[in-house]
């Protein structure tokens, strides 16, 4: 889960603070939710007034291809 924050933090565009229209700082990401569909928040603060602003990261769910999942086994009858 790491790696998808990271990898979430680098793509990221910093918001413009409404106030002061200036570009915000990062200032945190956290883990929202994982399951069904992992959302990140990311937290961003003005550096003049200090409006805080947060934008999510949300992932696509993942399939396990048809072919790849369990089955129950056949079960023997007794006769």
């Amino acid at each position: 889960m790491v790696d998808r924050i990271r990898s979430a933090a680098a793509q990221l565009e910093a918001p413009v603070c409404p106030d002061c229209h200036i570009e915000m700082k990062w200032f945190r990401s956290e883990l929202l939710a994982d399951e069904p569909t992992p959302i990140i928040a990311h937290l961003f603060v003005c550096p003049h007034c200090k409006r805080a602003a947060q934008t999510e990261t949300i992932f696509k769910a993942g399939k396990a291809p048809t072919d790849k999942l369990s089955t129950p086994r056949p079960t023997a009858s007794a006769a």
